[in-house]
């Protein structure tokens, strides 16, 4: 049989089919398949290197409210879940380097809830333990992550802090407890010369203890005066949001308790550029709004002697204080903005609502500031503040409705018209 002949246009379209099959299949010899980069090329090391270099986000509603770009800092997204473990890492590694604490020491703190939660998260990485003392008036689930998380825990009633009950004050004596067991401890080895009999690799002690009879020392964390606090967020958060916004940031504001995020924050980004406002926003029952706006930390009906034992006439934890500690003392600050227990509630619920932020009782304090801050100083800046932790540990109190109404608290806002924003 003849050879068909193709002729004409068949004879074109048959070439440039060949041409092209032969040229997909040198294209693909030719291609080299490269494996997906993985999303992280460095690991960083442990829990300990998962800590800090949170996201820096916009938050969209309140940023085309106001006309600024408000910017959050996610330290929610932290591995102990708050802004505060990047304290417990320094103060544990301060007082491991200075020899304060003793390797397998416990950390002893008194603490409304996320310190306490970040020493516990943190002190297992470093071969410690943790005891804390925590008022019995904070929501409940904290105290249950830290025993889940295999701390001590205290829970004693609301006292001034001059008070020897305040749980601050008892969080000190715990350490210096520890630290004369331990140091009876070395004694009586030296004594027997050996060490005191072992039973399942514990040592055995007669007398009921709060700490194990083996127990190499203790260490008060001291969150409020420690100034490893406020070189956490000097050496850290501030360079952090100065790197994120690429310097481009006209004014920075948080709530303050012990006063080391704002003042370490503030004074960093003010030595970079001192044209940088930062502001506090301040609960009810603190005093520190007095003292940057009037010099005083009490007003006239505030004075002491007329004061309650238990002040702090707000339902949001962690922030607000009635002295000035050292951490606090740090700060550079332009200003100070008074916040309410509604304007935080219905901030939370609005958050959650537009951006899908569920942020904790502080975090939302601070994004009130943050709209206050807006409002002062007029549209076309970039204002950053905190998002401190989320609301998954305010549930009890915060998020709890029952609670809310006790206090004429319940949210019935529809947009920011509770801040003056139409």
């Amino acid at each position: 049989m003849a050879p068909v002949r193709i002729t004409g246009t068949g004879a074109v379209v048959a070439a440039i089919s060949v041409t092209m099959a032969l040229l997909s299949v040198l294209l693909y010899k030719s291609k080299k398949i490269k494996p997906a980069l993985p999303w992280n090329k460095n690991p960083r090391s442990g829990l300990v290197g998962a800590i800090g270099n949170t996201p820096l986000i916009r938050i969209n509603s309140l940023s085309d409210a106001t006309g600024c770009e408000i910017l959050g800092k996610c330290e929610f997204l932290n591995p102990g879940g708050s802004v505060k473990d990047r304290v417990a890492v320094k103060i544990i590694e301060e007082a491991l380097k200075s020899g304060d604490l003793a390797p397998g020491g416990v950390v002893t703190e008194g603490s409304a809830g996320s310190t306490a939660i970040s020493l516990a998260t943190v002190a297992p990485a470093y071969g410690c333990k943790c005891h804390v003392v925590i008022p019995d008036d904070a929501a409940i689930e904290k105290s249950q992550i830290l025993e889940a998380l295999g701390a001590t825990v205290e829970r004693v009633r609301p006292v001034s802090i001059t008070h020897r009950d305040h749980f601050v004050n008892i969080a000190r004596q715990r350490a210096l407890e520890a630290n004369e067991l331990a140091s009876k401890h070395r004694k009586d080895e030296q004594k027997n010369g050996k060490a005191l009999e072992k039973v399942n690799g514990c040592h055995y002690d007669g007398e009921k203890q709060l700490f194990p009879r083996n127990c190499p020392g203790g260490y008060f964390a001291d969150q409020f005066e420690n100034l490893a606090n406020f070189r956490a967020h000097y050496e850290s958060t501030g360079p952090e949001i100065w790197q994120q916004t690429g310097g481009h940031i006209d004014a920075f504001v948080a709530a303050a308790g012990t006063g080391g995020t704002v003042a370490g924050t503030s004074k960093f980004l003010q030595e970079r550029n001192p044209n940088i406002k930062c502001f506090l926003i301040d609960p009810p029952g603190s005093g520190l709004f007095n003292k940057i706006t009037r010099g005083v930390m009490y007003t006239k009906e505030e004075a002491e002697g007329r004061r309650l034992k238990n002040p702090f006439d707000t339902i949001t934890e962690g922030i607000g204080i009635n002295r000035l500690t050292k951490n606090f003392l740090m700060a550079k600050l332009d200003g100070a903005f008074r916040g309410t227990d509604k304007e935080a509630v219905e901030m939370s619920r609005f958050l959650m609502k537009n951006d899908g932020l569920f942020l904790g009782s502080s975090s939302a304090m601070n994004c009130v500031g943050a709209v206050r801050v807006a409002q002062s100083i007029g549209p076309g800046h970039t204002i950053v503040t905190m998002l401190c932790d989320s609301g998954m540990r305010h549930l009890s109190k915060f998020y709890n409705a029952e609670y809310l109404s006790k206090f004429d608290l319940t949210p019935s806002a529809c947009g920011l018209e509770f801040m003056g924003v139409g």
